[in-house]
């Protein structure tokens, strides 16, 4: 057992369960983003059902901690834990990027989705939201916390950085933000594309306390947030390891799975590659 009050079984057959509707959902679409939302299943997993003060039957309440996608493209996964955690029918999985659907491409507050703090699209922008909601935070005097989420790529954006400046500036310990790095964007190896590393040193050179991760293992997952939490004066940023595609053995680590949707024939075969894995 660890803080969430779940058993590590019963974490990794919701994990489980979340990327089956990521693949049933993508293939019904017929287009989306498979890779990275298979990656950050176990993270997603740990937030909604432990990490984050939420209540699925009040998305509106005041005291809820608040959950910025910056990597908005990565919807189906946060759709699919947002269904097993009450918010609406996992049938209504099977709506994505449906005419008229509220599960669009990209998550977007005038759809009408409940628990939904942020449009998002736009790659580098959530960062700055969270910033501005965590010094809200602080002024209100208000002690929910802010979670961001941004993908390794998505660092290669200037206003990342603007607003990591101004996170430790204001010394906003209510704010943590977790990096996805699965080493792979929609053209290659991000190290192919832009280099990033070293990048705990970028990110400690800008003032936070940086905290390293299994993305896959939902105690190290939990610790990180954990010691997050308990840093005082300073952001937080958790680099946490994932493969792109995990749990699907066929497609894991290749990126031209990122922005790729399965057949409904090849979703049936992930979702037997899913059964099968060792997650």
């Amino acid at each position: 057992m660890n803080s969430s009050g779940h058993t590590a079984e019963e974490l990794r057959l919701l994990s489980k369960e979340i990327r089956a509707d990521v693949i049933r959902s993508l293939a019904e679409a017929g287009s989306g983003h498979t890779g990275a939302s298979l990656g950050l299943a176990d993270i997603f997993t740990c937030l909604y059902f432990g990490v984050m003060k939420h209540r699925s039957d009040d998305p509106g309440w005041a005291e809820r901690d608040r959950l910025i996608l910056s990597i908005g493209h990565v919807s189906p996964v946060f759709y699919a834990t947002m269904a097993h955690s009450g918010y609406f029918s996992k049938e209504e999985l099977m709506t994505l990027r449906k005419l008229g659907s509220r599960l669009q491409g990209h998550p977007g507050r005038d759809h009408g989705m409940p628990g939904l703090e942020l449009s998002a699209g736009s790659l580098g922008q959530g960062l700055s939201v969270a910033v501005g909601m965590a010094m809200a935070a602080k002024q209100d005097k208000k002690d929910y916390r802010i979670y961001s989420i941004q993908g390794d790529g998505e660092l290669q954006e200037g206003s990342i950085w603007e607003a990591a400046m101004s996170a430790a500036h204001y010394k906003l310990d209510n704010l943590t933000a977790l990096v996805d790095r699965n080493g792979m964007q929609i053209d290659g190896r991000t190290e192919d594309v832009m280099h990033l590393e070293p990048l705990a040193d970028k990110w400690k050179s800008f003032g936070w306390h940086v905290i390293h991760c299994d993305g896959h293992d939902h105690n190290e997952v939990f610790n990180a947030y954990e010691e997050a939490i308990n840093i005082a004066g300073k952001p937080s940023v958790i680099l946490a390891s994932t493969i792109m595609g995990k749990g699907v053995a066929s497609i894991e680590g290749d990126h031209r799975w990122h922005g790729k949707a399965p057949s409904k024939t090849e979703a049936k075969a992930f979702l037997k590659e899913l059964e099968r894995s060792k997650l």
